[in-house]
């Protein structure tokens, strides 16, 4: 589930951003990347307005931004790897390397939490997690989440 919401577009390998606002008004511009009815700037402040409330530095070198937005018709998710690890003030104060910012309709808090869970269980996975941020080239990324996604169905049918 996790790969049909992402695109080529909205995957930014190896970025080089100094500070958490231009990682977030980056994500922002992703999230909003072929999808006309969405604003950057409500984007952004949406995003910024979750951080306020605590940062969604999820631990070892990963952050999960997320919102919620009116004018959203299905979920959608950026990636992002930058070359230096930032300060995202996360939970075990280690800088972030890896992002997932994620954006779904203002009604949707089934699906929200689905797909937290789900990104989540594909972060707890170190060498997925290593992989993604070896990776130079924006379909890589896709490719080794959707082998991820394969693996856990293949899991889930034998189980």
């Amino acid at each position: 589930m996790i790969s049909h919401l992402l695109s080529l577009e909205r995957i930014i390998v190896h970025d080089s951003i100094s500070n958490k606002k231009r990682a977030l008004e980056t994500l922002s511009r992703c999230l909003a990347n072929n999808q006309p009815s969405l604003n950057v700037t409500t984007i952004f402040n949406k995003l910024m307005e979750r951080e306020d409330s605590g940062s969604t530095g999820f631990g070892k070198g990963v952050a999960l931004p997320h919102c919620r937005l009116n004018d959203l018709p299905q979920a959608t998710l950026a990636l992002m790897t930058l070359t230096t690890p930032l300060d995202f003030n996360a939970l075990d104060d280690q800088p972030v390397d890896l992002l997932f910012a994620l954006a779904v309709p203002e009604q949707g808090t089934d699906i929200h939490l689905q797909i937290l869970a789900q990104l989540a269980q594909l972060l707890s996975n170190k060498t997925l997690c290593l992989n993604l941020r070896k990776a130079t080239h924006p379909q890589t990324l896709l490719d080794l989440i959707h082998a991820w996604e394969a693996d856990q169905t293949l899991q889930d049918i034998s189980a």
